[in-house]
């Protein structure tokens, strides 16, 4: 793996919840650009984090989530211009888009070419989206200049996500490169809403209410 974090122990970086510290995300941002998988706050519950175009990185995760080939991978970004990049959305879409987030939801959307073929769903060529109501992401993102390759935090054959750093460092030292602990975060999952067909779906009742679709 590049950059040498395979053999350390994880970079534990505590930021303030509401205002956190550029220099340690800074931190966290060369760890991505050097192939490293994190974990990271959001405003539902803790994240597992990646570069977008990083194979290996992304393989990590994939093992670490005990996703296969089906499983919805979310790019999270800054705002709806850096969205529109990487999925292709329509006006009644973007309306949605737009009355949600920044929230706690995730929308499937038709993956642009931007996005690596390996991390879209492998038979719908779709990809979720997210722009999280949380500053420590917010400022990761701008940090990094481009969106997170990310999934739940929620570990094989466990109904709740981890919820807090030293939970997270406690289970998952060995395998992470950085862990972003902005203290306890919550339990609850991200609503997904599935924006690629028309009327659009609901596909799981997460921590932002479900609009009327």
């Amino acid at each position: 793996m590049r950059g040498g974090y395979h053999s350390r122990v994880a970079l534990y970086l505590e930021v303030h919840p509401r205002d956190p510290q550029l220099r340690l995300l800074r931190q966290a941002a060369q760890c991505i650009r050097d192939g490293g998988v994190i974990a990271y706050p959001t405003d539902s519950c803790y994240a597992l984090g990646c570069h977008i175009g990083d194979k290996d990185a992304l393989e990590r995760l994939r093992r670490i989530r005990g996703a296969d080939k089906h499983h919805h991978f979310t790019l999270v970004c800054r705002d709806l211009a850096e969205v529109a990049r990487y999925a292709k959305v329509e006006n009644w879409q973007f309306r949605m888009l737009k009355s949600l987030t920044p929230g706690p939801y995730t929308f499937l959307l038709p993956a642009t070419k931007e996005v690596p073929r390996r991390v879209q769903h492998a038979k719908r060529q779709t990809i979720g989206i997210r722009v999280p109501d949380h500053p420590a992401p917010l400022r990761l993102l701008a940090e990094l200049g481009e969106p997170l390759m990310s999934s739940t935090l929620l570990l094989p054959g466990e109904d709740l996500p981890l919820t807090d750093g030293e939970q997270i460092r406690e289970r998952l030292d060995g395998a992470l490169d950085a862990i972003i602990d902005a203290g306890h975060c919550g339990i609850e999952p991200t609503t997904v809403i599935d924006l690629a067909v028309s009327p659009p779906v609901v596909v799981r009742q997460g921590k932002g209410a479900v609009p009327s679709v």
